[in-house]
């Protein structure tokens, strides 16, 4: 058993907050909760809702301005945030199995808990099956995820999920939501990159330091080869999971790999999901061909990237994120990669673009200002 004091305000319960009596009043908890079954998901109350606002105010004018701000407001509607139909379409997986819960939000933010009210009130307004959080007070989140058992971890703050990454813990950097974004009815529809992402980056790194043509051989001769697992690959098992509780044909989770990988690079795709025992319901390989139409012609509610320049094109048309590299970036001379790269991209009839269209299909990184 568990007891604390809590006083005004909101109280917890298992599945819900009621409001708390005015006196300060023991809660006692029965029997423990087990998240080590369920699909859990952190999430920032920033990504959650639109807070960009708010989190001008607190850049530019300091904590107590923020403070302030979020108080005079606490009870004022906030409109949906990049992983908003992600979260919502979520956690209607609950309804799906009778007495089977299947997912779990917790809201892990830096918020004090005073000004965290807010987004519970947000979450209580928009019925939202939301009942943990954390508010570490400016404290570093990172070390609260395992915790929670957190399977991903959804923020706009890039210091934030650097720090997930380098814990273990899959996590993505949000962009800003396509405006006129219409999410799927009745279904998750989630896209994933591949290397670095669901893989691991060693093919990526070898592209990046050795060229296209050492990254074809590499991969045509470990065509049979399962890769290690990336960043991504437990929450894509948790994810195949939750799959199997459903008949062939029924399930409102769909899973795409939407990679710039093509022929002969991509058997070695097939052949590292079948040894993982996971199907994928959509695969793309695209061969250097920009990403964004076919994530539209999917309808994800989410796509997941490395790079930059993919994220930034996707998320014009589906709510996007980029996953950073564990340890902040891919290689350490950058400078080698580089130079191997100006020398492909000057090889006779063989510019840049065009290098990005032969067999491999991997795409030259564009580096763009990451979001704030």
């Amino acid at each position: 058993m568990v007891g604390f004091n809590q006083p005004l305000g909101y109280r917890w319960q298992l599945y819900r907050l009621t409001p708390a009596p005015s006196e300060s009043v023991p809660l006692y908890f029965g029997m423990a909760y087990d998240l080590t079954d369920k699909l859990v998901i952190g999430i920032s109350s920033r990504a959650l809702f639109n807070l960009e606002l708010e989190n001008g105010i607190y850049e530019t004018e300091g904590v107590a301005a923020y403070s302030a701000y979020q108080r005079a407001h606490e009870d004022e509607p906030l409109s949906p945030g990049t992983a908003f139909p992600l979260v919502r379409a979520l956690l209607e997986l609950n309804a799906a199995i009778p007495n089977r819960r299947l997912v779990e939000v917790v809201v892990i933010s830096r918020n004090s808990p005073d000004t965290g009210l807010r987004a519970f009130n947000a979450i209580e307004a928009s019925k939202l099956d939301i009942t943990r959080a954390a508010f570490t007070g400016g404290e570093s989140i990172a070390r609260y995820l395992q915790a929670f058992k957190v399977d991903l971890f959804l923020s706009r703050d890039a210091s934030d999920v650097q720090a997930a990454i380098d814990g273990g813990v899959a996590a993505a950097q949000l962009y800003d939501g396509p405006p006129t974004y219409q999410a799927p009815a009745k279904q998750i529809r989630i896209a994933f990159d591949g290397d670095a992402v669901l893989f691991s980056a060693e093919s990526e790194r070898i592209y990046k330091q050795k060229g296209l043509d050492a990254f074809i051989r590499h991969e045509s001769k470990n065509r049979h080869k399962a890769m290690t697992e990336g960043p991504f690959a437990k929450l894509l098992l948790r994810l195949a999971e939750i799959q199997q509780h459903f008949p062939p044909g029924q399930c409102p989770v769909r899973i795409a790999i939407v990679t710039a990988r093509n022929s002969p690079a991509h058997t070695r795709v097939i052949h590292t999901l079948r040894a993982w025992n996971v199907a994928i319901d959509e695969a793309f390989f695209l061969g250097g061909l920009p990403k964004d139409q076919v994530l539209q012609a999917f309808g994800a509610h989410m796509f997941f990237d490395d790079q930059e320049y993919h994220v930034e094109l996707a998320a014009t048309v589906v709510p996007s994120g980029r996953v950073p590299y564990k340890g902040g970036q891919l290689i350490l001379n950058v400078s080698a990669a580089r130079t191997v790269r100006r020398t492909q991209s000057k090889a006779p009839g063989t510019p840049a673009k065009r290098n990005a269209k032969v067999a491999g299909g991997k795409t030259p990184n564009k580096r763009k200002p990451a979001p704030k």
